[in-house]
């Protein structure tokens, strides 16, 4: 597929995420997609596999964390791999406690699918707001 191609798919993704739409989100993932959320004690941590992990991870992320994002990601890619770069800013519902974190998704599509995420992330800023 074209670099075009695969940004337009992982901006798919990514619309479908901030809509909560599972039935378009599954549709834009591989059944073995693997979400790498790096760090330890805050909820999301862990890796995440296949069409059920995928859906657990945005369920729990709905119920454990508050997420705005000030302003649109940006997007760069070469071959199969798109880097999302952004913001988010929110709170951890279980302490209230508020967080920044600037981020980036790397994400693999092949044949049209989003196989792979591995998450960048401010595991400080959000192990802090858990605690």
């Amino acid at each position: 597929m074209s670099i075009e191609a695969n940004i337009q798919i992982v901006k798919d993704f990514i619309a479908a995420m901030g809509s909560y739409d599972k039935q378009n989100l599954l549709a834009l993932v591989a059944e073995d997609v693997e979400w790498i959320v790096p760090g330890e004690d805050w909820p999301l941590a862990g890796t995440h596999r296949g069409h059920v992990g995928l859906a657990a991870v945005l369920q729990k992320a709905s119920e454990e964390v508050e997420m705005t994002y000030p302003k649109p990601p940006e997007f760069v890619a070469a071959r199969d791999r798109v880097l999302v770069v952004g913001v988010a800013t929110g709170k951890i519902k279980a302490t209230n406690k508020p967080f920044k974190d600037d981020w980036v998704f790397d994400i693999t599509v092949r044949d049209g699918k989003v196989t792979r995420i591995r998450e960048y992330i401010d595991t400080q800023a959000l192990a802090r707001a858990s605690r």
